[in-house]
């Protein structure tokens, strides 16, 4: 007979789970694996609250299994470390993101594209090489392979590096992929959102000009004051998508609703790039003339590899680029993924759950 959440491993854990499809998240107890060899365990500190995340929880996507402990952005502190481990040793502040292991033999693998990997492990949702089931970070632990955690740079803030771990990493490597780094290049960033927002400051840092595309004009101040944006394209506006028509190298497109690209593919110039990031539920339609009227490519990315995650933290760090966030208690997380849902955020929640997940809220 299986065992329950509880009882499937030696150690408690503590956390908030969604227990079926209304996505609602209530108090749960589980427990965690001893620390491996290759293992580290990880007092959670921040983790933050991904769009994926709300998808998962109310099933959106269809592979949904209850209870589920949500959560691939996590910064904490290492309280032990497996023999095996050199590279991390207690108290150091670490970080976890969307992954938690891999099958380390294949191709991708070792071409460090362990996001790509057949047999990769999500961080929650998913099944361990043991059969039991992975729950993330809106919890007080979790064991984590080394190999599948990250050194947080020391200048960086614990909420506002937490969302690089995922919204950073998924913008930040079909950046480098596509070659889309070259100082005084043009880069539109269709969604401001907790992708968006982060691009901008990613693409500012590699020296290009960026135009936020957004279909009103209600967050122009923010992109052009206070996330550094060089312009601000209003795509509703049909005088001014036609004035900004062939003008830009690359768009990053970071919408998770179905939407049309063929206003956008019309902003590119000859050569340019168009990369999707979001993960809409249905496909779109995609207009083959641009393509080959203008030699252009759209493509697809999804997060990265380890070494690259860590490439990117360090860029990040040197940059002095971090996540806008609000900080929210562990028991306002239902309200958050209600406002998530309308987009009311800037730009992304980040529960601050040392300080407010305690088993008095059961």
């Amino acid at each position: 007979m299986a065992k329950s959440p509880e009882e499937e491993h030696p150690h408690k854990a503590f956390g908030w789970a969604a227990k079926d499809t209304s996505g609602i998240l209530s108090p749960f107890h589980f427990s965690r694996r001893d620390n491996g060899v290759e293992d580290v365990t990880i007092k959670i500190l921040y983790c933050g609250v991904c769009h994926s995340d709300l998808h998962a929880a109310k099933n959106e996507w269809g592979f949904s299994r209850y209870p589920m402990v949500p959560g691939h952005e996590i910064v904490g502190l290492v309280t032990k470390t497996g023999s095996n481990v050199m590279k991390f040793k207690v108290d150091d502040r670490v970080g976890v993101g969307v992954m938690v292991n891999s099958c380390k033999s294949c191709e991708y693998c070792h071409q460090d594209l362990e996001n790509y990997c057949p047999q990769m492990i999500f961080t929650y949702n998913a099944q361990n090489h043991d059969g039991t089931k992975t729950y993330g970070g809106y919890s007080d632990t979790i064991v984590v392979d080394q190999h599948f955690v990250v050194r947080i740079p020391d200048s960086m803030p614990s909420d506002g590096c937490a969302p690089l771990l995922c919204a950073g990493i998924t913008v930040y490597s079909p950046m480098k992929y596509y070659g889309m780094t070259e100082p005084g290049k043009h880069l539109g960033i269709v969604g401001l959102g907790g992708l968006g927002h982060v691009a901008v400051k990613i693409g500012k840092a590699f020296g290009l000009k960026v135009t936020v595309i957004s279909s009103s004009s209600r967050k122009e101040r923010e992109a052009l004051d206070r996330l550094g944006a060089d312009s601000f394209l209003v795509s509703n506006d049909p005088a001014k998508m036609k004035a900004a028509f062939g003008t830009m190298d690359y768009i990053i497109d970071t919408v998770s609703a179905v939407h049309a690209l063929a206003p956008y593919l019309s902003l590119l110039k000859t050569n340019g790039k168009l990369v999707t990031l979001g993960l809409p539920e249905k496909p779109l339609e995609l207009p083959i003339f641009p393509l080959v009227l203008g030699r252009k490519l759209v493509g697809g990315s999804d997060v990265g590899g380890m070494k690259e995650t860590q490439e990117m933290l360090d860029f990040c760090a040197k940059h002095n680029i971090a996540a806008d966030v609000e900080v929210i208690q562990m028991d306002q997380i239902n309200t958050a993924m209600e406002r998530l849902a309308k987009s009311d955020v800037r730009y992304r929640f980040v529960i601050d759950v040392a300080n407010s997940l305690s088993q008095s809220q059961l």
